[in-house]
């Protein structure tokens, strides 16, 4: 199992710098293998219309709605806060990282915040 934070998701679909690198680690597994926080969904969708447009939002949403998309509940909103606790993350990223630790998969990312985390492959 896997998971890619938002970073790596807008990378892909706004074709980023980094864009290629995300491609290969998300083209590799199979979309049912991909764990997405829910939280991705909102950072996407917000990031992508800012920047491009609502239709690409919705596209990239769709897509990314093909992978193993998981409900903040109450046990992954219970870890992340003590992950915050305990890296010092925000929110986001906090619930982005306790979902893919809650199914034992690597957290792909780019964001500094998560740099240096158990768990996370930095891109």
């Amino acid at each position: 199992m896997i998971s890619v934070d938002s970073y790596g998701w807008i990378e892909r679909f706004t074709d980023g710098p980094k864009a290629d690198l995300y491609d290969a680690v998300i083209d590799k597994a199979a979309l049912s293998e991909i764990v997405t926080s829910a939280m991705v969904l909102y950072e996407v969708y917000r990031k992508i219309k800012q920047a491009v447009n609502e239709q690409s939002a919705l596209e990239a949403v769709a897509a990314i709605g093909q992978t193993f998309v998981v409900p903040v509940d109450q046990s992954i909103s219970l870890e992340a806060a003590d992950y915050s606790l305990m890296f010092g993350l925000h929110m986001a990223d906090a619930v982005v990282y306790a979902t893919a630790r809650h199914y034992g998969a690597e957290l792909y990312t780019s964001d500094e915040d998560l740099k240096g985390v158990k768990g996370v492959v930095f891109i």
